[in-house]
């Protein structure tokens, strides 16, 4: 049963369709009802995006491009151009301001908005979803899918629920029957090895999870336990927070070609913090903990992380102290992914007061 300020929100989920696929599709008509990936088409490639004519092949996000290929030998591979999707994020961002500054970005592609005391004085969230949607097109020549019902949890899986250039809707009254008989493959937060334990103890569905009681589900998926028992009753009591308070920053590259001597590994670390310094400057982040992550040819993945005293602001410290990290154990064997991230947001930065609506 949900409770009455629970009820009382208005929550849309905007999800951008194939984003980064659909942005070089738009701008380049030869690759319109192509199969279109996004990222590296090397080696070490990896998709960043896929359009939909690719996804059809099976393509998908962060699968290896040689696997994409294997899967469809015809597939386009179109590099990565960053800026170009933040400015369209910006334009659409520009959008929602209109309607609320109730605005939780979780990417460049999508965000949570709060309409329920909304700008324009619609009183309908479905309406303002239409005409988000309608701005959209009209902007960027580019669809967005979105979901509206009473929470967060419930307005991103209803935002995939009719993608592409999809519009659907869970009310308050239709939110019961809806969680039960939901798959628990489409709740938000289960993947395969949790959906997995979630068929071992015989829950298959919403309404299935939702019989099992809290203490069994703390004891099988620890803290998420709590998480599940809420969610199978509809209830998410997450504000829509504008003030999401960055936690890293990182830089990492996947090579070309192995890497096998420390000395090889030093010299990479030093162009890595050069990145993450300027990036780390550019954000404003004041962090004090370092993180090194190493995956190896075999894809086996190790990290090491130090915390000092000081904030991470200069190149020079991010390097020595990257440099520590790496020293601490031999190699095992050679490397084909080297990251560092600086994490542990020193208290300054969490001054942000987070804004809540009074229902």
């Amino acid at each position: 049963m949900l409770n009455q300020s629970e009820t009382a929100r208005k929550i849309i989920h905007v999800d951008m369709d194939a984003f980064y696929a659909s942005v070089e599709q738009r701008d380049n008509p030869v690759l319109r009802g192509k199969p279109v990936a996004v990222g590296g088409d090397g080696h070490r490639g990896v998709v960043a995006a896929a359009s939909y004519e690719a996804r059809k092949f099976g393509v998908r996000s962060a699968m290896s491009s040689l696997m994409a290929r294997q899967r469809c030998p015809e597939l386009i591979f179109v590099p990565t151009n960053i800026n170009k999707y933040r400015d369209i994020s910006l334009t659409i961002r520009n959008i929602f301001r209109d309607y609320t500054d109730l605005i939780e970005p979780l990417s460049l592609d999508e965000a949570y908005l709060d309409v329920t005391a909304n700008k324009a004085g619609i009183p309908s969230a479905t309406l303002i979803a239409k005409e988000i949607k309608a701005r959209i097109k009209v902007e960027t020549q580019l669809t967005a899918s979105a979901g509206v019902s009473v929470n967060k949890f419930l307005a991103k899986i209803a935002s995939d629920y009719d993608k592409p250039d999809g519009l659907y809707v869970i009310t308050p009254d239709q939110v019961v029957e809806f969680v039960e008989k939901l798959p628990v493959e489409k709740f938000f937060g289960v993947g395969k090895v949790t959906a997995r334990k979630m068929h071992e103890i015989g829950v298959k569905n919403g309404l299935d999870l939702k019989k099992k009681e809290l203490p069994q589900l703390l004891r099988v998926f620890g803290k998420q336990g709590q998480y599940f028992f809420d969610i199978a009753r509809g209830t998410d009591n997450r504000p829509v927070n504008p003030h999401r308070i960055r936690k890293s920053v990182g830089a990492e590259h996947t090579y070309t070609y192995d890497i096998s001597t420390e000395e090889g590994m030093a010299a990479k670390l030093a162009l890595l913090a050069e990145e993450l310094a300027l990036r780390v400057n550019r954000n404003k982040f004041r962090g004090k903990t370092l993180t090194l992550k190493i995956k190896y040819t075999d894809f086996k993945q190790v990290t090491r992380s130090k915390t000092v005293p000081q904030i991470l602001l200069k190149e020079k410290e991010i390097y020595a102290l990257a440099m520590q990290l790496l020293q601490q154990s031999p190699l095992e064997k050679a490397v084909r992914l080297l990251g560092i991230s600086v994490s542990n947001a020193f208290e300054e930065q969490a001054d942000a007061v987070q804004l809540t609506l009074n229902f």
